[in-house]
Parts: structure tokens; sequence; C-alpha cells
């Protein structure tokens, strides 16, 4: 194990991608942030983050929460004005 030292952030994400980061951090039972950690640290290298099995989770989810944003999405998000 690496000692680490983590910080606290104020970070605003889409709706209902929160909610799928939500469900599978809860499948794994592991807070949201350390999941964000696992995805940004495989990316960092190349690496997908996740399996076929949780892929196909992730799809589940999508499908739940309804969420059908995708990688191409991802330059082109704007904030609705409220």
């Amino acid at each position: 194990m690496k000692k680490i030292e983590r910080v606290q952030t104020g970070l605003r994400l889409e709706k209902r991608l929160l909610k799928v980061l939500k469900g599978l951090a809860e499948h794994f039972d592991m807070p949201v942030a350390e999941l964000i950690e696992g995805i940004a640290l495989h990316a960092f290298d190349g690496k997908t983050p996740f399996s076929p099995e949780t892929l196909e989770k992730i799809a589940q989810l999508k499908l739940v929460y309804d969420l059908d944003l995708t990688a191409e999405d991802s330059h082109a998000l704007m904030e609705e004005q409220t």
C-alpha cells in the first residue's frame, strides 16, 4: 500500500452521471471518490478501468438512470440555465 494525502474538493458532475457512479461505487462497496481515483489513474496510463463484466453493470445503471451521454459528448456539454 502507498501512503497518500486526500483533499476535499467541490466537484460538479452531470446529475445522471453521478447517479451511475454512485451505483457503481455501491456495487463495489467503495466511496465514489475512490472509484473516480481509480478511473483517472487507469486513464492516465492509457488503460481501460473496467472489465467486460463491469461494463455490463455500467450499461444496466445507465438504463436505470437514463444516462444517454457518451465520450463523444464530453466536449459538447452545456449546463441548463435555471
